[in-house]
């Protein structure tokens, strides 16, 4: 199955704005294809307003999140992945939700052993999370 993040994130956006309220997103600035104003990234993560009167252009899907944003003046285009987001709540309260943080995504190898070793291992640990029976007399 697709992520239910993205479908959560949209809904909880309606939901703030519907209730007068100010949805702000967190983000992990550091997830890979993520592009934010890096003078505002604290520890690795950055908190965007999305109220319409504050951004531009805003589109959300089930891949991504980007607007038009003015940071210390200067318009900025913000590119952010779905699975980079870690909240969503209301600034004036903090009703919403948190997300678990997911790990980024690893490229490829360009070694084919490594890729081997990293799938068995892969096979291994799925192997110790499955759930076993045992016949009980």
């Amino acid at each position: 199955m697709s992520s239910s993040r993205p479908y959560l994130v949209r809904a909880l956006y309606e939901w703030i704005l519907e209730n007068d309220c100010t949805p702000y997103v967190l983000v992990n600035a550091q997830y890979p294809q993520t592009s934010v104003p890096d003078a505002f990234v604290e520890a690795g993560q950055i908190v965007l307003n999305l109220s319409p009167n504050a951004i531009r252009h805003l589109e959300m899907d089930n891949d991504r999140i980007t607007f038009d944003g003015r940071f210390g003046g200067v318009a900025q285009q913000v590119w952010v992945p779905a699975q980079a987001v870690m909240a969503i709540y209301a600034r004036e309260n903090g009703q919403g939700m948190v997300f678990e943080v997911e790990p980024a995504p690893v490229p490829p190898s360009d070694d084919p052993e490594a890729d081997k070793s990293a799938s068995v291992s892969s096979i291994k640990a799925e192997k110790a999370k499955r759930p076993s029976l045992k016949v009980v007399k």
